[in-house]
């Protein structure tokens, strides 16, 4: 039977070990890492990523992929694809909060050739999608409307009337995610003050291997290079300058733009732009019976450091790796000492991330003398201290 005939026969009924919900780039590279592990896998997602178009602009929606999550995505196979597509490689980091005094991390430092790569969300995940194997069942367009769990299996209803019954079912349908809510998990978190605009940008300059960030009182202002001369602005500010900023022609953003950003800019042009409000959110557990939740579902984060889709593949990882490994022992991909275990790795790790991108968000999103002092102590030290640098610089690639 085909996937389409599944996916459309509203009378089906399929047992699978795991059914991920989301394929998005969590999702994806989840079901990829199990069906190529020989799990029976489901997909359930509402809008298959479109496909590659040369002539295309650069999408508003990219992450900054660190080398750890770099290197999982080439084991998977999905790397190699997205090369061909569109990327851009960063050696340099820059920190600073006067441009006189920048502070640089050096992939260098590390003897790493590059720190990171600047991608467009909708190009990783249509690299994920390319390397789906065939026997892997993908429901989509689809969304589940109806969930509900034995001592052994969840099954899940979905929209177009299927039914999955599944070992063990991941939630990575994003910071909103229906299945959280359907799986009765609750999540604490607020919203910050702050909303961040994001524009694609011309530059005078050829493609560029730094991102820097400046640090204000307003908030942070940033550049990611994009291929060719072209590059991201990421500009936090007060949520109802940003949604006056967002209203703006492109010609009069780039007015803006040239007033507040620092010269390094230089005479960019914008292209087109965006925003989004900006909140920190953490599930109060990361699993319930047997759904288990990963990424953007389980926790957002402050995208100050763009962190939060890495922290989204460290929990793919484990979690694949822990379902692999009991898959292969022939013991339950979906039992709680499992998904506990899981929890005990990640939760910490995540918890400890979004703080310390708190920590940062207090220590330079204010102008309160005492603080205004200490930050610009630390970077004092951090620009003279080259063990400090390095070890930023490990840090910023996803090394332990």
């Amino acid at each position: 039977m085909t996937n389409e005939t599944l996916a459309n026969n509203t009378a089906e009924l399929l047992t699978v070990d795991v059914t991920v919900v989301g394929g998005g780039m969590v999702g994806a590279a989840i079901a990829l890492a199990l069906s190529q592990a020989g799990l029976r896998v489901a997909l359930v997602e509402k809008q298959a990523p479109a496909q590659f178009d040369p002539g295309s602009a650069p999408d508003l929606r990219v992450s900054s992929i660190n080398l750890a999550s770099e290197a999982w995505l080439t084991a998977l196979g999905a790397w190699q694809p997205l090369q061909q597509m569109r990327l851009c490689p960063y050696q340099y980091l820059q920190a600073f909060e006067q441009p006189q005094s920048v502070v640089t991390f050096d992939a260098a430092t590390i003897k790493r050739s590059h720190l990171g790569h600047i991608v467009e969300n909708n190009l990783l995940q249509l690299a994920l999608w390319q390397q789906l194997p065939a026997e892997l069942t993908r429901f989509c367009p689809d969304s589940v409307v109806k969930l509900s769990q034995t001592s052994d299996s969840a099954i899940l209803t979905l929209d177009s009337g299927a039914q999955l019954h599944s070992k063990l079912v991941i939630a990575a349908d994003g910071g909103n995610s229906q299945l959280r809510q359907l799986a009765g998990i609750g999540t604490n978190g607020w919203q910050y003050q702050q909303a961040c605009l994001v524009a694609l940008v011309n530059t005078p300059y050829p493609q560029q291997d730094v991102t820097w960030q400046q640090f204000t009182p307003t908030g942070p202002k940033a550049f990611l290079p994009l291929p060719g001369p072209q590059g991201s602005i990421v500009w936090y500010e007060d949520a109802a300058r940003v949604k006056q900023l967002a209203a703006l022609s492109p010609q009069q953003l780039t007015q803006e733009l040239l007033k507040a950003f620092p010269a390094q800019l230089g005479k960019v042009e914008v292209e087109s732009s965006s925003w989004f409000p900006l909140a920190r959110m953490d599930a109060n557990s990361y699993y319930a019976g047997r759904v288990v939740l990963a990424g953007d579902a389980a926790h957002t984060i402050n995208p100050l450091a763009g962190q939060g889709v890495n922290l989204g593949f460290a929990d793919a990882k484990l979690l694949t790796e822990l379902i692999i490994s009991a898959h292969q022992q022939q013991q339950d991909p979906g039992s709680a000492a499992l998904l506990s275990r899981y929890q005990r790795k990640r939760k910490p790790a995540n918890l400890l991330m979004m703080s310390t991108m708190d920590g940062f968000y207090q220590l330079f999103g204010n102008d309160i003398a005492p603080l205004r002092s200490l930050r610009q102590l630390a970077l004092t030290v951090a620009s003279r201290s080259s063990m400090l640098k390095a070890l930023v610089a490990r840090y910023a690639v996803g090394s332990e």
